[in-house]
């Protein structure tokens, strides 16, 4: 039963990635600190991506403001997980297309 669990974690994961792949291509991200926490102050964020791996300086920096914007911050994903799925190095992602996050949202249960 709990490997079954296990599963279906992975694949919610793999499903979830494999969106973000597609929120890149179709241009419905923004990456980089300074570029995700404008996004978030302008109400254009619908779903910010943190790297469990980032630094506390930059998790408490970008968790206070996902929490006075009212903002869902997503903390499961390594960095390099993140990476791989939008072909790209970064930390911080920011979906601000409404049904991409949506989506999202839906699968991880949030």
């Amino acid at each position: 039963m709990n490997k079954h669990v296990k599963s279906c974690s992975i694949m919610t994961n793999n499903q979830v990635l494999s969106l973000l792949g597609l929120a890149r291509r179709a241009r419905q991200i923004e990456t980089g600190e300074g570029t995700v926490l404008k996004a978030i102050r302008k109400g254009k964020s619908q779903l910010v991506f943190l790297a469990s791996d980032a630094g506390a300086a930059t998790a408490k920096e970008l968790t206070d403001k996902c929490n006075y914007y009212h903002v869902a911050l997503v903390r499961q994903f390594t960095a390099s997980e993140l990476s791989d799925a939008i072909g790209m190095t970064r930390k911080i992602i920011s979906v601000n297309q409404a049904g991409f996050a949506n989506k999202m949202k839906k699968i991880m249960r949030i």
